[in-house]
């Protein structure tokens, strides 16, 4: 793994190289390019917003750079060498329009099938967002930004293609938003793409459609889809034994512990490492989809829920679940809940550790990590509720 030292001088290297090559684009008030596509929708100010398009001085196919499931195994400086490479321009508005001429170009390219040929006119010359650079590094859940401007026009190529999956969603204004974003995620929609349609007021009854910010659309969409899972896993047999999968990247060491158990029980931990070896701990509970407090860790715990109801849906079990996520200084630069999602997927996706008792199986989740499991069972309700409960069990028995 590169040394924090060494992300630091190539992101730093990465984004002064981008700037350089592309100064004659950047310096002017018009910008054109090949969206991924990509919109955003602010939250500051909310209900009042400001919401537009995402373009990067670049033409041809540049899905990539919004396309969150395909950067498994990409480095951190790759990651934001994509995101940072996308122009905002922006406009105010308020939530509940979701229609006039400026909005209704944006739904449009948030349905592209591709990446479309845009061209935006600014009102001022892109600069480097205050409101972000203020807040860098202090929020975990978003992906960093590009440069941004006012916007004063855009306009997509006439050759524009959408997804019809996405079409037909956004023409049924008789269905609740719940089930068009279940619906399209199960039609194989990538959820990057429902959060998109979602955010920019696309889905749901007529009367309730609103503009929803891109952060808060992404925690949502995660919710939406793995509280349906949930659902379709209750009548599910339980796995037999206790099951330990790991994985890690960009910093990040993942274990998941499956636990035998006839209830859907679920809990996040993280422990934040700095670079004196300091850890914070932040946790997350539920039981059958239910949370009797206001979740502290929700972006992260949804995105991870998504993963495992996931899987657990597609083997036809069900199981209690914690995951333990470890956050290295390596990881120096937030790049999205997605991490989680696809970090947890992958890792379920790997070889299976079997074993016959919790204490065992959180043993060896604990052998991938730094943070001790004395100090993940000091901290755990699931650990502690299913072990006094087996000991009961026991007792009749």
């Amino acid at each position: 793994m590169s040394s924090i030292q060494d992300i630091k001088k190539n992101l730093e290297y990465n984004w002064i190289h981008f700037i350089n090559s592309n100064i004659a684009k950047l310096t002017i008030k018009k910008l054109s390019g090949a969206s991924p596509p990509s919109v955003f929708v602010g939250h500051h100010g909310y209900p009042k917003i400001k919401v537009g398009p995402m373009i990067p001085p670049l033409h041809g196919d540049t899905t990539i750079l919004d396309s969150p499931e395909k950067w498994l195994g990409k480095n951190i400086e790759e990651i934001a060498n994509y995101r940072l490479s996308l122009v905002r321009g922006v406009y105010n508005t308020d939530t509940h329009k979701t229609f006039g001429r400026q909005i209704e170009s944006l739904q449009e390219l948030a349905m592209a099938n591709r990446s479309t040929e845009s061209e935006i006119l600014f009102e001022k010359i892109p600069v480097i967002d205050i409101e972000q650079k203020k807040n860098f590094g202090f929020d975990t859940d978003v992906i960093p930004y590009g440069l941004v401007a006012p916007l004063k026009t855009f306009k997509t190529s006439s050759s524009l293609s959408v997804d019809k999956r996405l079409e037909n969603a956004f023409y049924d204004k008789d269905l609740i938003a719940k089930e068009s974003i279940v619906n399209l995620y199960h039609q194989g929609v990538e959820i990057s793409k429902i959060n998109r349609i979602f955010s920019m007021g696309m889905l749901g009854l007529q009367k309730n459609r609103k503009l929803v910010p891109t952060r808060w659309s992404i925690s949502a969409t995660d919710d939406i889809i793995s509280t349906n899972l949930t659902k379709e896993i209750e009548n599910n047999s339980s796995i037999e034994l206790f099951e330990v999968y790991n994985h890690h990247h960009l910093g990040n060491y993942y274990s998941i512990i499956l636990i035998p158990y006839n209830s859907w029980i679920f809990e996040m931990q993280e422990g934040w490492i700095d670079n004196n070896g300091n850890i914070g701990m932040g946790i997350d509970y539920e039981v059958e989809t239910k949370f009797n407090h206001h979740p502290s860790i929700a972006g992260a715990f949804f995105a991870a829920r998504v993963s495992v109801s996931e899987h657990l849906n597609k083997i036809k079990r069900k199981a209690a679940v914690l995951i333990l996520r470890e956050i290295h200084p390596q990881y120096i630069m937030p790049v999205g809940v997605w991490q989680i999602r696809e970090g947890i997927r992958e890792a379920l996706r790997g070889p299976i550790n079997k074993f016959e008792s919790f204490e065992d199986a959180l043993s060896f989740a604990s052998t991938f990590m730094s943070i001790s499991n004395i100090e993940w069972i000091k901290n755990s309700k699931i650990y502690n509720n299913v072990t006094k409960q087996k000991r009961i069990s026991d007792f009749f028995s």
